[in-house]
């Protein structure tokens, strides 16, 4: 009777230190996500824009109060902590199923209401809304259990790769579904840097859209543009309705990694400088990528993709290869970027501008519906830096893949950029790795072997960054 009677105090304590131990990192974190820098725009610029978009800016202390007290409650009960690992993931895979649902019915019901062949569109839908109603419901019910058994995947692979200390991690893995707010970004019509940013509403149509950015563009004379996002660092963080365990599980790091980052010099200064916001967004883009990766591997091994390059392996001696796409568009995007940038380096603001519009319809005729290219789109995707595409020439984003591939491990990588915050900085962090991996490779006639080490994706078929 004694064991039992200390056994179930031992258990409430933990269960009340845990809860405590939730409740401090979500103070810690919105503390520090409030002290993050954001862009400095002109005064003119930020006080039109604020004025005129004050009933179109997303409530986020509403978000914050309400995601906030849904974790604080779900952390008392916890069901997931007696559900075994097979049993977690097929929940976290039957509640995406439900999304997939969901986001079928959705587009049917859109379908209806925008066929003129439909006239009356009430009785059309009347079903679909039913079934969609108990889905919601559904959904709602499964939420949070949802998002705790992928916090806490997320939460042990991070800690495997070394990012925890004495089996904790800070700040805790936080992320809720919800529908994102939309994000509008002002780029001056001269240069391509993003020198504003502001949170809207959810669900603005095209039109409205388009009459922000008309009437900002045609009074400041700069290039603004309304974008979806999939994700943000609010604390959880924000992450997009989506059905694809391969999409959520990536977005879940990267979202994480900016709470990690925001503690330190790389995360403090996020809106400081492009060059320290590229570094940031693509640090956090190849961890979500890898570490994405990694929980899947461990979690969910039956979808998990195949690296390009393992794919290339696997290729039968004497088949073909898979030809390159007829139109790649990061290529066809990193060739408009450097174009644009050029015509910009020498004044030619219109040229570039009926450039980017040319550029737009050739990709709208390869099925890349982009309903705007101008300075804001380069200011904003230009910053995803992992890969070719949007950002050109910016020799950013190849210098944090480089330091990656110096790099043994994820940790590692993400322990000596974090503290980097310059283009020279980052470049004299790689010039220092280089100089030491030289050292240490063995010589051959006296001489160092040329190039560069061996990177981690080599050791584990991935291809070069």
């Amino acid at each position: 009777m004694l064991r039992e009677t200390l056994a179930r105090l031992s258990r409430s304590i933990k269960r009340e230190l845990q809860t405590w131990e939730a409740t401090l990192a979500l103070a810690l974190e919105l503390a520090l996500l409030l002290m993050l820098p954001r862009e400095v725009p002109p005064a003119n610029l930020s006080t039109y824009v604020d004025r005129l978009l004050a009933g179109e800016r997303f409530n986020f202390v509403a978000w914050e109060l309400q995601a906030i007290w849904g974790k604080l409650t779900h952390t008392l009960v916890a069901p997931q902590r007696y559900m075994d690992e097979t049993a977690r993931s097929s929940f976290l895979l039957d509640y995406l199923t439900v999304v997939a649902h969901i986001q079928a019915l959705e587009q049917e019901l859109q379908r209806i209401y925008s066929d003129p062949q439909v006239q009356d569109k009430e009785p059309a839908s009347h079903e679909l809304l039913l079934m969609l109603d108990i889905l919601r419901h559904g959904e709602d019910a499964r939420q949070l259990i949802a998002e705790a058994i992928l916090e806490e995947q997320a939460y042990s692979v991070l800690a495997s790769e070394g990012f925890g200390a004495l089996g904790y991690i800070v700040p805790p893995v936080g992320v809720h579904f919800t529908s994102v707010p939309t994000l509008l970004v002002i780029s001056p019509r001269e240069r391509i840097e993003r020198v504003y940013s502001a949170e809207l509403h959810h669900g603005l149509d095209a039109a409205q859209r388009e009459a922000i950015e008309e009437e900002i563009d045609a009074a400041q004379n700069v290039s603004s543009l309304v974008v979806d996002v999939g994700g943000m660092s609010s604390y959880p963080a924000m992450v997009m309705e989506s059905s694809s365990i391969v999409w959520v599980t990536d977005v879940t790091v990267h979202e994480w990694m900016h709470h990690y980052l925001s503690l330190r010099p790389l995360g403090r200064h996020y809106g400081c400088s492009p060059e320290t916001r590229t570094i940031n967004e693509t640090v956090a883009s190849i961890v979500g990528r890898e570490a994405g990766r990694l929980i899947l591997a461990r979690y969910y091994p039956n979808f998990l993709p195949q690296e390009p390059s393992a794919t290339a392996q696997s290729q039968p001696e004497g088949n073909t290869p898979p030809e390159k796409p007829a139109f790649d568009f990061n290529l066809e995007m990193r060739k408009t970027r450097v174009q644009v940038d050029a015509l910009l380096a020498e004044g030619k603001i219109e040229e570039a501008e009926e450039y980017m519009e040319m550029r737009r319809r050739e990709f709208v005729a390869h099925n890349y519906h982009i309903r705007k290219l101008n300075q804001a789109y380069f200011a904003f995707y230009g910053a995803y830096a992992d890969e070719p595409g949007a950002a050109g020439e910016d020799p950013v984003g190849p210098a944090v893949q480089k330091l990656r591939a110096l790099t043994p491990d994820l940790y590692t990588f993400v322990r000596r950029v974090a503290s980097v915050t310059r283009l020279s900085e980052l470049e004299a962090l790689i010039k220092e790795l280089e100089s030491q991996a030289g050292d240490q490779q063995p010589s051959g006639h006296g001489q160092p072997s040329p190039g560069p080490p061996h990177s981690l994706d080599d050791r584990s078929g991935r291809g070069s960054p």
